[in-house]
């Protein structure tokens, strides 16, 4: 393997791990805020609530009004029936009391379909402060521990910048600048070479390419994934041979034996 190469993997776990901790950085406070605006909504949903609420109590506050004045408007008119003198009047004064108590029931009806609709808001409105009492401890605790998230990953990724730039300098200019611009361009500029595959873009090596990577001899060459383009390397220790069991073939053998 290129001695670069060596150095480039080495940084390349660095790079990856510097933009975790970067990305980490930037999207805790997005969930902070996320939660913090789902606190809010649901605060403005409690606060409609409350307000339907105190329109139903005032509107049957004025309904009562209403109906005690209907109601006494009634009263009122029975006593002049005691001293009207013609048919006509009496039936003016018959058809005004129907009036005022027909108004008065309808009132009574509709009282009774605020006090439902009260009841259901009520109900929704405990529903909401404990949305409300929800989101705001999950936006607290999420907070508390954004802020320790943060500061500890301003400290490891200070500790991987450093690393980075320590071993940077140990590669050469020409390797550094194909490692920048292939990292640039794709994100990653190194990939492990896999049964006969890229790593990252799983596409095929050609056999002659692949023999070349995995030339022990070969220390002077970089190849590069010819579908990708990113920068390829091989690790012996997957192709090492794997012992087989050989406890099953030794039975094997022995009931032979035994069978001859």
């Amino acid at each position: 393997m290129h001695p670069d190469l060596e150095k480039m993997i080495v940084l390349q776990g660095f790079d990856v791990e510097a933009r975790r901790l970067n990305e980490e950085i930037s999207a805790l406070p997005k969930r902070v805020a996320s939660l913090a605006a789902e606190r809010d909504t649901a605060k403005q949903q409690l606060a409609a609530i409350v307000d339907k609420l105190a329109k139903e109590e005032a509107l049957r506050r004025s309904q009562e009004l209403e109906i005690k004045s209907h109601r006494q408007k009634a009263e009122r008119l029975r006593k002049q029936m005691d001293v009207v003198t013609t048919t006509a009047q009496a039936a003016a004064l018959e058809h005004e009391i129907t009036f005022a108590e027909s108004e008065a029931s309808r009132l009574e009806d509709a009282e009774l379909e605020s006090m439902e609709r009260t009841e259901q808001l009520e109900s929704a409105k405990v529903e909401a402060e404990e949305t409300v009492a929800n989101y705001t401890r999950r936006h607290v605790e999420e907070r508390a521990r954004a802020i320790e998230a943060i500061d500890r990953d301003k400290v490891l990724l200070a500790e991987v910048n450093a690393k980075r730039e320590e071993i940077r300098p140990q590669i050469g200019e020409n390797s550094l600048m194909m490692y920048d611009r292939i990292a640039k361009s794709r994100g990653t500029a190194l990939a492990e070479g896999v049964d006969g595959k890229c790593s990252a873009c799983q596409m095929m090596v050609r056999p002659q390419r692949w023999n070349d990577l995995r030339d022990r001899d070969n220390h002077e060459t970089m190849l590069t994934c010819e579908s990708c383009g990113r920068l390829l390397y091989w690790d012996p220790a997957r192709d090492a041979p794997q012992k087989k069991p050989a406890a099953r073939n030794e039975s094997i053998a022995a009931s032979i034996v035994r069978a001859l």
